[in-house]
């Protein structure tokens, strides 16, 4: 069932629709004039109003969508030992395997396994990489014991950056733009960041902690996530804190605080954070992270005076350095996220953030 944004945000919504983000159907763009519209409309007020929806439609069949989730189970079924083979800390890139507790979300540690994955590539010839961002460039690494994870990762990866970079393109539109308007940061590609994840279960009584992740915006552009059958997703608006109940088939989009800022304002960056499960359950999901490439200068856009009026969010100063430093700003929150990994192989810069 399909509920507008006004509904969910007005809170006179059935309790149904109460619980439930927009949903938006992104196969809509490849239809009549009328359709391309409308989705353009319903996509407008979804990301100025709430920063977080559900998006149908996208080409990505939900049959995909189980085999990945299907290799994330296998994954962290593996035994530890195969596991640390690919522990984070082997890479100077920020690839591989993190244990329980080993991010941090505002100086707290999360309660979730995860496995990195990020573009596939060689490292800088240079022998002195500068500046120092350059260092996130590299390959990722792969655990021996599922040799096929590789190949299908990667490949998923670039699905999910294709669908972005249409979704993209649909936002520029409904901000009256060129649809090509944000095309010169991601002309060598997106900046790609994908995590697959476990949360395992916590006895409330027994731990002073829920915290799956903890309550943060994302910081580039957009964001898809899968998720398992167990709800845990949760996002923060005018009523408080809303649960993302898993929806067969379709992604959960929200918007990075770099849109935010490109857009002066009026695309939303959300405040989300996940909640455990409960003991005795397990919670799977994949996220995908795409964002302007490393080397790139963001644009701040030049909204027509209508649509510039019904900005909320917080206006952009155009020197703002996270317009034209993202892989230093990228690599700054890696840093503060993966601390172990800092140490290990960026101890100067580690002690500065």
């Amino acid at each position: 069932m399909l509920h507008s944004t006004q509904e969910f945000l007005s809170g006179n919504a059935t309790p149904e629709a109460s619980r439930a983000l927009p949903v938006l159907d992104l196969s809509l763009m490849d239809g009549t004039a009328v359709e391309q519209q409308s989705f353009i409309q319903q996509l407008r007020v979804a990301a100025r109003d709430v920063g977080f929806f559900y998006l149908t439609g996208h080409g990505q069949t939900q049959q995909k969508q189980q085999q990945i989730l299907a290799l994330t189970k296998q994954f962290f079924a593996l035994p530890l030992t195969d596991k640390q083979q690919v522990q984070m800390i082997h890479s100077p890139h920020f690839r591989g395997y993190t244990g329980l507790g080993g991010e941090l979300t505002r100086g707290q540690p999360d309660i979730r396994e995860q496995f990195d994955v990020m573009r596939e590539e060689e490292v800088p010839a240079q022998t002195d990489i500068s500046p120092a961002w350059q260092g996130l460039i590299g390959p990722n690494q792969w655990p021996t014991a599922l040799p096929q994870m590789k190949t299908e990762l990667l490949n998923w990866q670039q699905s999910l950056s294709d669908t972005t970079v249409k979704l993209m393109r649909a936002l520029m539109l409904a901000l009256q733009q060129p649809a090509d308007a944000l095309d010169d940061t991601i002309k060598a590609g997106p900046y790609q960041h994908m995590k697959l994840i476990r949360y395992p279960g916590v006895d409330a009584k027994a731990s002073n902690s829920k915290q799956g992740v903890g309550a943060h915006k994302d910081p580039g552009y957009l964001t898809l996530v899968v998720q398992d059958d167990q709800s845990g997703l949760e996002v923060e608006t005018e009523q408080g804190w809303v649960s993302v109940a898993p929806l067969p088939g379709a992604f959960v989009v929200n918007i990075g605080e770099l849109l935010e800022l490109a857009s002066n304002g009026y695309l939303k960056a959300t405040l989300h954070r996940v909640v455990s499960p409960n003991s005795g359950v397990e919670r799977y999901s994949c996220a995908f992270f795409m964002a302007a490439q490393l080397d790139a200068t963001v644009p701040l856009l030049q909204l027509p005076s209508h649509l510039a009026d019904e900005a909320k969010g917080p206006a952009s100063d155009p020197t703002n350095p996270l317009f034209y430093q993202v892989g230093q700003n990228v690599l700054k929150g890696r840093l503060r996220s993966h601390r172990d990994v800092a140490a290990a192989h960026y101890a100067v810069l580690a002690k500065a953030v």
